[in-house]
């Protein structure tokens, strides 16, 4: 069980991760932040609360909205995770 080695995980499920992942959403205009993307989304299931600076479980990171961007899917699962395990993000 992964959250059971990364207990941050938890934090995911709470109404304080989904109420600011929507004022990250709402503050970016619904509007991929990926550079070259600019995809505008209105179903919030096909978008992502992006953390540009990994959080590896500090709390204060985690939280921090600046630390946040919205990403569309496609994106976030394909351009962010390659920079990240490049060591680029």
């Amino acid at each position: 069980n992964r959250s059971t080695f990364s207990p941050w995980r938890k934090w995911y499920a709470t109404a304080r991760w989904r109420t600011l992942r929507m004022v990250v959403f709402v503050r970016d205009r619904f509007t991929c932040q990926w550079p070259g993307c600019g995809r505008i989304e209105a179903n919030t299931s096909l978008l992502v609360a992006d953390h540009r600076k990994p959080h590896r479980g500090d709390e204060a990171l985690f939280w921090d909205e600046e630390n946040l961007q919205t990403l569309c899917k496609p994106c976030h699962d394909t351009h962010k995770q390659r920079a990240e395990r490049s060591g680029r993000a």
